[in-house]
């Protein structure tokens, strides 16, 4: 504690964004100095930035000490291993992006080249029989690894599904037990320093004046602090990635919930099918060029499974990025830092991203540049990657049957994808550099199942012995296989560890660790 320690950090705007980072500065800036303020307003709805998660939220909820069990309960959720997709590469074909590995390495040679000269010399399964995640999904299986787990249960990896409002309603009661001051109203003024533009305080629509040293944007696309205010600017990725809007829409469903999401690709766009303890979230992601509104809706509601429980929820966006994620004294995170679609279920990962780069960056009064620089940097990189992956699954398709996606399959797609999909056409290679999110794992299981197949597998193969590989590949196979039958049921689990308040829980099954 010094006479430069932040003070005050105000958030602007609450829902998942604004309450995870309430949550988690009210766990780490716990100094005895700091007061965190967060304003929101009734009046204005919020945007649920996504049902479905990825495994590193496992980590933020771990650092907030938050118990697994009761958080999935609270949120009415379920357990993900992976997405299936559904018509991407043509009508009819489908592949699953596991979490976890495949296999493992031999010698040091990564599983992905053992697979790749395997092909060649018998015909083999999809690589997804491999992976312990998209075995037990294919299964509907699940089972929380423990910290003792062997091989192959041990790279059973996970995320969950889960009531986006309810996830923000769970961290509220937490930052609020934390300190956290919440501020019913809606900005109306935002009050700025003349020489550099620095945000002092905030008015409210009763007159009243919040000020803080700190503010955290998390006003959703319109960027009421780093937008409306500091005019920072936008990166428009719209012509790599066209879709500009969604319509969401749960339903009623019967029998145990999937432990994965499923992405199916139609003639000018894509549905989301992600499964909770009590409905299934719906959706269809768009582009406005390519379909009007109306036939989106229809196209929607021909392939649910259940009955509607509300109405549609239609949301416009432009998919990109903010041009500096920090900016003077305001930080940026969740929808009012950029947007990219949620067909990985990324949007979460952005806040809880920006969350820590913060906490490690974190400034003090004198707001050295050097810490903004490099904060804006690493965010800048994140975005991008996962541009990049996204591009992928529209640009990797052999479909034909619509305009929407003659133009992805013809677009011309960032440099830096292109350079990554050279490496891996000729020799399976992939290299990941800075603060990439997606793994080696990732990127195979959507370059094979794109129906992207290298030339040739890499050399230091051919240094281990055929048969030797080939015997070792099918052990893994055979392992994976008889452990995910082994598991209980996804619902089973659900029912014995996190059932959601009123429904009565089952006893453990006895050999798992739960």
């Amino acid at each position: 504690m010094n006479e430069h320690t932040i003070r005050s950090v105000v958030i602007v705007g609450g829902g998942t964004a604004g309450w995870m980072a309430a949550a988690a500065f009210s766990r780490f800036l716990n100094n005895g100095a700091t007061t965190i303020t967060l304003i929101e307003s009734d009046e204005i709805g919020i945007v649920g930035v996504g049902e479905a998660t990825i495994p590193p939220l496992i980590t933020f909820n771990r650092m907030l000490g938050i118990n697994e069990n009761e958080f999935v309960a609270a949120t009415q959720g379920s357990f993900k291993l992976g997405i299936e997709f559904v018509n991407w590469t043509e009508v009819g074909e489908r592949y699953f992006h596991p979490f976890g590995s495949h296999g493992h390495d031999l010698e040091g040679v990564h599983f992905h080249q053992l697979y790749l000269r395997e092909r060649q010399r018998r015909v083999m399964q999809d690589i997804s029989a491999w992976s312990m995640s998209a075995v037990a999904a294919q299964l509907g299986r699940y089972g929380r690894p423990g910290p003792e787990a062997q091989f192959p249960l041990n790279q059973l990896n996970y995320a969950f599904h889960f009531d986006a409002s309810l996830y923000g309603k769970y961290l509220r009661g937490y930052a609020e037990r934390g300190g956290v001051r919440r501020v019913e109203g809606k900005v109306v003024d935002v009050a700025q320093r003349p020489e550099d533009g620095f945000v002092t305080s905030v008015t409210l629509a009763d007159g009243q004046q919040v000020e803080g040293e700190l503010f955290i944007d998390c006003s959703g696309f319109r960027g009421l602090l780093i937008e409306q205010a500091l005019k920072t600017g936008y990166e428009d990725w719209s012509h790599w990635l066209p879709a500009d809007r969604a319509i969401a829409l749960p339903t009623t469903y019967q029998g145990e919930p999937d432990p994965f999401t499923r992405a199916t690709a139609h003639a000018k766009g894509w549905q989301w099918r992600i499964p909770l303890q009590s409905r299934m979230g719906n959706g269809i992601v768009y582009s406005s060029k390519f379909m009007d509104d109306d036939e989106a809706l229809a196209t929607l509601q021909a392939n649910l499974e259940g009955e509607p429980l509300a109405d549609p929820r239609r949301l416009a966006f432009t998919t990109g990025r903010r041009k500096r994620a920090w900016n003077a004294n305001v930080v940026s995170m969740g929808l009012a830092s950029g947007f990219i679609e949620p067909l990985e279920s990324t949007s979460i990962h952005f806040v809880q991203s920006g969350i820590a780069r913060l906490i490690a960056l974190f400034p003090d009064r004198r707001f050295n540049p050097v810490e903004r620089d490099e904060y804006n940097r690493q965010m800048q990189d994140m975005f991008e990657d996962v541009r990049d992956f996204i591009v992928l699954h529209y640009n990797a398709t052999r479909r034909t049957d619509s305009p929407f996606w003659d133009y992805c399959r013809t677009m011309e797609v960032p440099e830096s994808l292109k350079r990554r999909t050279d490496l891996w056409k000729a020799k399976g290679r992939l290299f990941r550099e800075g603060f990439e999110l997606f793994s080696t794992t990732s990127w195979v299981a959507v370059m094979l199942g794109q129906g992207i197949v290298p030339e040739e597998y890499e050399p230091a193969v051919d240094a281990l012995d055929e048969d030797r590989v080939g015997d070792a590949l099918e052990q893994m196979r055979q392992a994976i296989l008889a452990t995910a039958e082994r598991l209980p049921t996804h619902g089973e689990f659900i029912s014995m560890t996190c059932a959601a308040q009123g429904a009565a829980p089952k006893p453990p099954l006895p050999e798992f660790v739960f």
